[in-house]
């Protein structure tokens, strides 16, 4: 099991900057890669940026974020963050961490936080 807890939304005007963090915890080791993800109302969950923790994977961003978002973590804090610079009021959604595992036996699973709103004005 693994659980991730997301803070660091907020109501922030068209060109601002806000930095979500999304701290993991329970069964460390077996996530093989985390990610954030958006959600808006009446639309399907758009993958925003995701990064691997295991070796073998790229780090992605959406079309719609690449130069503006940046994807970090620090492993000593079990922390992954997203720093997303000029927004825009179309980044205006519910973000949400989402943590990749997997089991000795090749189970995969998906863990997701609970979301953290950003709400952008223009």
């Amino acid at each position: 099991q693994v659980q991730l807890v997301e803070s660091g939304g907020g109501f922030v005007q068209a060109g601002s900057s806000l930095r979500l963090s999304c701290v993991a915890s329970g069964n460390i080791p077996s996530i093989n890669a985390m990610g954030w993800y958006r959600q808006t109302p009446g639309k399907a969950r758009e993958l925003v940026a995701s990064l691997p923790i295991t070796n073998g994977g790229v780090t992605t961003y959406a079309d719609s974020v690449k130069g503006r978002f940046t994807i970090s973590r620090d492993n000593e804090k079990n922390t992954v963050y997203l720093q997303m610079n000029s927004l825009k009021p179309e980044d205006t959604a519910v973000y949400l961490c989402k943590a990749v595992a997997s089991d000795p036996w090749g189970g995969e699973y998906d863990y997701y936080g609970q979301g953290t709103q950003v709400t952008v004005s223009s």
